[in-house]
């Protein structure tokens, strides 16, 4: 009687041992996203815009890109049609010309930014997972940057401190640091056109 009540106790101390201590090695949000190919485990911020995202991403069964993350679209956006990674330019260089907004500024295809985002926001996820580069941080933040600016002009300034054009901006320049001055200038001198 004793033993079966040891083998009682010593059951139930390791479902509570297992409920406290969750042994997966990815939590479900990454789990649950076709581009989280890996098990690095998300900094809490890229796990956010994982769960924020992964129902508008669509993987290809077949393509991939930066660190053998699948290719994804979203909406009208595809990764590899925006990839940093594929031009001779440095990161910011290809920001700056790829992701230019329209002169005024809220005249701007919001969607399209943010569908563009979309895909630079899950290939960085990606690539985390399996602990690649994160030369992506550049366009990335830049893009956060530019879909801030065009919701600011729209009249729907993001209310989240992190997603405000003066915190993207200082992200850009932190993360392009090495980058020519010249450049780093332009996206200040972008962070005070917000019409």
């Amino acid at each position: 009687m004793r033993a079966n009540a040891f083998t009682a106790l010593t059951i139930l101390s390791g479902l509570c041992l297992s409920a406290a201590h969750p042994t997966n090695d990815l939590n479900t949000r990454q789990a649950a996203a076709c581009f989280v190919i890996g098990n690095v485990a998300l900094p809490a911020e890229v796990a956010d815009s994982v769960t924020a995202i992964q129902n508008n991403v669509i993987c290809s069964k077949t393509a991939t890109t930066i660190s053998n993350v699948p290719d994804v679209t979203s909406g009208s956006s595809t990764f590899s049609a925006v990839d940093f990674s594929q031009s001779s330019q440095t990161p910011l260089q290809f920001a700056l010309s790829q992701f230019a907004t329209s002169d005024p500024l809220a005249s701007t295809n919001l969607q399209a930014f943010q569908d563009n985002l979309n895909t630079y926001l899950a290939t960085e996820a990606g690539i985390r997972s399996v602990g690649g580069s994160l030369a992506i941080k550049v366009p990335k933040f830049f893009l956060q940057m530019q879909v801030s600016r065009i919701q600011t002009a729209q009249g729907n300034p993001p209310a989240a401190a992190g997603q405000q054009v003066d915190h993207l901006r200082d992200k850009v320049t932190k993360n392009a640091a090495g980058e020519d001055q010249a450049l780093l200038d332009q996206v200040i001198a972008l962070a005070t056109v917000l019409q």
